[in-house]
């Protein structure tokens, strides 16, 4: 009975760990889409504030 208690908690904590580390990899994907696509939304906000500034200059 000790051995079968012993192999299913060994089954069980190999299971959550599996799926542990499956979910950090997928969040670890995830956070860097998104620090990529907040990434490019500054650059392209970036750019468009630089080119209004010009356009303003050019009016003056």
């Amino acid at each position: 009975m000790a051995l079968t208690n012993f192999i299913v908690t060994a089954a069980v904590v190999g299971g959550a760990l599996l799926l542990f580390t499956t979910d950090v990899r997928k969040s670890g994907a995830v956070f860097r889409r998104n620090a990529r696509q907040i990434r490019q939304w500054l650059e392209e906000d970036t750019a468009s504030a630089a080119s209004k500034y010009r356009h303003q200059t050019q009016l003056l």
